[in-house]
C-alpha cells in the first residue's frame, strides 16, 4: 500500500514537471530567447515585438533613453535631444505622411547658405582664431574709386623711390592696387603701405556714405514725428479751447450738446471719462445737494447722462498704452500690493448719488410706502450707474425687506387684519431681486423666508380670520405650482379635520358653522378638490344619519324628503360633480327602499356601505384617475402634537429649536435648546412633558419650571 502511494505521488510529480515545462515553453520568445516578466506581460496585452506601443502601434518602440549632461555644464553645451527621440519623431512623421524636419538639420542648412553668400561676396568665413584664415579685405582699383566720386591724391597715384642716387618711379597706381603686380625691383614695403592707405581711405569714404544715408533716414523719421506732434498739438489746442467754453455753463442741454460735438469731432483726445466728468461734475453736484430720492426720480438728468455714457468707457490712445503698461506691471506685482481703482465717473456716482439713495432706503421709516417710486428710480438709473453701485443698492434693499419679513407675524397680522401687508411690501421688488433672493425653493433667501411665513399662516392661522385673507396675493411670492401644493399640503388637511371632528349631521338641531367655515375656502381650491373633500367627510355622516332616521319609529318620509332636498340646496355648487351626485343618488335610493319596505324598513333596510377609511391601515389607495389634489383631501389628517405647536410658535417668533441629544436626569425626556442666535448658542434649555413645557432656571441648573408660549419665553430665548 505504501509502494502504491509512492508511485502515485511520483506520477503526480511527473505530471507537474510536464506542465511546468509546457508553461515555460509557452512563455519563451519565438526565437527561443527567454522572455522577461515585462515582455510576457506586454505579450499578454497584445504587444508584438518590433512594433510601437498602443492599439495601432503608434507609440515608442525603444525605451526612453537619457542624455546625461556633464557636471557643471549649463544648458546648450550638449545636444539635449537623443538619437532615439529623433528616430521616434521621424517615424511618427512618416506615419502621418509628412516629411520630418530636424531643427539641427535646418541650422546646418542655414550655415551652408550663409557660407555660400559670403563666398560669393568674396568674404572668407574664417576668424582670427588659431587654425582659421585671416579675413581678406576688399580690393579697390584707383580708376573704380575715381569713377565712384572718390578723389585719390596724386601722391598715391605715383610713388617715387628716393633711396638711391637717382629718383625714379616705382610703378603705376594700377599696379599698386593689385596684389602680386609689384615689380621685382621695387620697394615692397613702400608699395604695401601705399596700398593699405588707399584701401583705408576707400573704406572710410564708404562708411561716410552709409552714415550720410542713415542720417537722412533718421532726419526724415524725426520730421514725420514732428509733423504728427504738431498736428496733435493743434487738435489739443482746439480741445482746450472747447473745454474752456464749457466753464461756467449751468445749463445741462448746452453742456451735453457741446460734449457730444467735442467727442465726435475729436474722438482720440476727448474719449476719456476725465473730460466728460469734469464738464458735468459741477452741475451733477448741484443737483445732488438738495435731491430727495423719495420725491423725484431725476429722469431728465438721467437722460442727459445717458447721452454721454458711450464716451465714458473709451480712452485715448495714450491712455490705452498707459493702461496696457500698468496692466503688465500689475500682473507681476505682489498680490497684496494690487489695488482696484475706480474711474472718474464711478467715483462721481459713488460720492454723490449712492449716499442719497442708500440713506433714503435705510433711514426712511416710510420705506414701504414708496416702493413703486424707488423701483422706478432704480429702473431709470440702472443703465447708467456702475454695476457695483447697483449691487450695493440692491443688497441694501434686500436687508431692509428681510427685516420686514422677519418681523411679520401671522397671528398678529391676522389679528390686525393686515396679513396681506407682507405681499404688498415684497411684490414691487420682485423684478429687481437677484436670482439667489428670488428663488422660493432655495434653502435661504428673501422669498424662501417669505415662503416659510406663508406656510406658518396656513398651518396656524384661525380659519375664520384666514378666510378673509386674499391668499391669492401670495401666489407671485412662491410661484403657482408651489402655491397650489402648499394649499393642498397645509390648508386642506385642516379643513378635512374640521369636517371630521367638529361637524355633525343632526336633523333636530343642525349646526352649520363648521361646514360654513370649510366652504368659505372654496374659492381657494379647484371645485373638484372641494367636491372630493365633501364626498369623503360629509356624506358618510349624512348617509348614516339618514339611515338612522328611516329606521326609527314614527318616521315621516315627507319630512325626510324635505330634509334631503334642503341639504341638496346647501351644497348646490357641488351637485354637478359626479363624485357628489353619486352620493345623492345613494341617499335617494335609500329613501325609495324605505318606501318600498314600509314597516319592514326598521329591520330590513340595509345600512349604507361604509366608505374605506383612509386613516385605517390597509385601505386601498385612491384611484389614479382622481386628481392629486383630490387624493390629498382624502389623506389621513395628522393630529398636531404639543411639540408641533411649540415648533410653530418658535417659527413665528424667529427662534431656533435645536435638539441637544441629551435627556433630562429625572424624567429621561429629550432636551431642546430654544434660542434666537443663529449659531445655536445661548437661549434656554427645555423639555416637554405632556402638554407642558419646562424650562431650566438660568441660575440654578437643577431647577426646572413650567413656562408658557408667550413673550416671557421669547425674552429668555433672546438672553434678556
Amino acid at each position: 500500500m505504501e509502494r502504491g502511494s509512492f508511485l502515485k505521488r511520483r506520477g503526480d510529480f511527473a505530471q507537474d514537471s510536464s506542465q511546468k515545462s509546457a508553461k515555460k515553453n509557452n512563455g519563451d520568445a519565438p526565437g527561443g530567447k527567454k522572455m522577461s516578466f515585462a515582455e510576457k506581460m506586454m505579450a499578454k496585452m497584445g504587444h508584438v515585438q518590433g512594433q510601437g506601443l498602443g492599439k495601432e502601434g503608434s507609440g515608442i518602440i525603444n525605451p526612453i533613453s537619457v542624455q546625461l549632461r556633464p557636471t557643471g555644464v549649463g544648458l546648450g553645451a550638449v545636444k539635449e535631444k537623443t538619437a532615439q527621440a529623433k528616430a521616434e519623431e521621424r517615424r511618427a512623421a512618416e506615419r502621418r505622411g509628412e516629411v520630418y524636419e530636424d531643427s539641427e538639420e535646418e541650422e546646418r542648412q542655414a550655415r551652408k547658405r550663409r557660407a555660400k553668400i559670403k563666398k560669393d561676396a568674396g568674404i572668407s568665413s574664417g576668424t582670427s582664431t588659431p587654425g582659421g584664415s585671416a579675413r581678406v579685405k576688399q580690393k579697390y582699383a584707383v580708376q573704380d574709386l575715381e569713377n565712384s566720386g572718390v578723389h585719390v591724391p596724386q601722391g598715391l597715384k605715383e610713388i617715387l623711390d628716393a633711396t638711391g642716387k637717382e629718383t625714379k618711379l616705382l610703378t603705376s597706381t594700377v599696379g599698386l592696387m593689385r596684389s602680386g603686380d609689384v615689380p621685382t625691383n621695387a620697394n615692397t614695403k613702400i608699395a604695401e603701405r601705399a596700398r593699405r592707405d588707399l584701401e583705408a581711405y576707400a573704406e572710410g569714404f564708404n562708411a561716410l556714405n552709409e552714415e550720410e544715408f542713415t542720417i537722412q533716414a533718421q532726419e526724415t523719421q524725426i520730421q514725420r514725428e514732428l509733423d504728427i506732434l504738431q498736428s496733435d498739438l493743434l487738435r489739443r489746442d482746439e480741445v482746450i479751447t472747447a473745454c474752456k467754453e464749457l466753464e461756467g455753463e449751468d445749463q445741462w442741454d448746452i453742456v451735453i450738446s457741446k460734449l457730444e460735438t467735442l467727442c465726435i469731432e475729436h474722438p482720440t483726445e476727448v474719449q476719456s471719462s476725465e473730460v466728460v466728468v469734469a464738464a458735468i461734475h459741477p452741475l451733477f453736484r448741484k443737483e445732488m445737494s438738495d435731491w430727495d430720492p423719495l420725491q423725484d426720480v431725476l429722469e431728465p438728468i438721467a437722460a442727459y447722462i445717458r447721452r454721454v455714457v458711450p464716451h465714458l468707457d473709451a480712452d485715448s490712445q495714450s491712455a490705452q498704452v498707459a493702461k496696457a503698461q500698468s496692466g503688465l506691471l500689475h500682473a507681476f506685482a505682489p498680490a497684496k500690493s494690487r489695488k482696484k481703482q475706480t474711474s472718474a465717473y464711478e467715483s462721481l456716482i459713488y460720492l454723490y448719488w449712492l449716499p442719497k439713495v442708500r440713506s433714503a432706503i435705510v433711514n426712511d421709516s416710510e420705506f414701504t410706502q414708496h416702493p413703486f417710486h424707488l423701483t422706478s428710480l432704480l429702473e431709470t438709473w440702472q443703465p447708467i450707474i456702475p454695476k457695483f453701485v447697483y449691487r450695493n443698492i440692491i443688497d441694501t434693499v434686500v436687508k431692509k425687506l428681510s427685516a420686514i419679513v422677519q418681523q411679520w407675524n401671522a397671528r398678529k397680522a391676522l389679528k390686525h387684519r393686515n396679513a396681506e401687508s407682507l405681499v404688498d411690501d415684497l411684490i414691487p421688488w420682485l423684478p429687481l431681486l437677484p436670482p439667489d433672493q428670488a428663488d422660493p425653493t432655495s434653502a435661504s433667501g428673501l422669498l424662501s423666508d417669505a415662503k416659510r411665513k406663508f406656510r406658518a399662516l396656513l398651518d396656524t392661522a384661525d380659519l375664520d380670520r384666514g378666510a378673509r385673507v386674499n391668499l391669492e396675493k401670495f401666489r407671485p411670492l412662491v410661484g403657482t405650482r408651489l402655491y397650489d401644493r402648499m394649499l393642498v399640503n397645509h390648508l386642506l388637511p385642516r379643513l378635512a379635520s374640521v369636517l371630521k371632528t367638529e361637524f355633525e349631521v343632526n336633523p333636530a338641531e343642525q349646526d352649520l358653522q363648521p361646514l360654513k367655515q370649510v366652504l368659505a375656502y372654496t374659492p381657494r381650491f379647484k371645485l373638484e378638490v372641494m367636491g372630493e373633500l365633501i364626498s369623503a367627510h360629509f356624506f358618510p355622516k349624512f348617509l348614516s344619519t339618514l339611515h338612522l332616521w328611516l329606521t326609527s319609529d314614527g318616521v315621516d318620509l315627507s319630512e325626510v324628503g324635505a330634509w334631503y332636498q334642503w341639504w341638496r340646496e346647501q351644497l348646490a355648487q357641488f351637485n354637478d360633480l359626479s363624485v357628489v351626485s353619486n352620493k345623492w343618488d345613494k341617499a335617494l335610493e335609500m329613501i325609495n327602499a324605505a318606501l318600498d319596505l314600509g314597516d319592514r324598513a326598521k329591520t330590513d333596510l340595509p345600512f349604507p356601505q361604509a366608505e374605506p377609511d383612509p386613516s385605517m391601515p390597509g385601505t386601498p389607495q385612491p384611484s389614479t384617475e382622481m386628481p392629486k389634489e383630490a387624493q390629498s383631501a382624502q389623506k389621513p389628517v395628522e393630529e398636531l402634537t404639543f411639540k408641533d405647536i411649540v415648533e410653530a410658535f418658535c417659527a413665528e417668533e424667529d427662534l431656533l429649536m435645536i435638539p441637544m441629544r441629551e435627556a433630562h436626569d429625572a424624567t429621561g425626556l429629550p432636551l431642546h435648546r430654544i434660542t434666537a442666535s443663529a449659531t445655536g448658542r445661548g437661549g434656554v434649555v427645555v423639555y416637554m412633558k405632556g402638554d407642558v413645557l419646562y424650562a431650566q432656571n438660568k441660575k440654578e441648573k437643577s431647577v426646572w419650571e413650567p413656562v408658557g408660549l408667550e413673550d416671557g419665553l421669547v425674552r429668555r430665548a433672546e438672553g434678556k
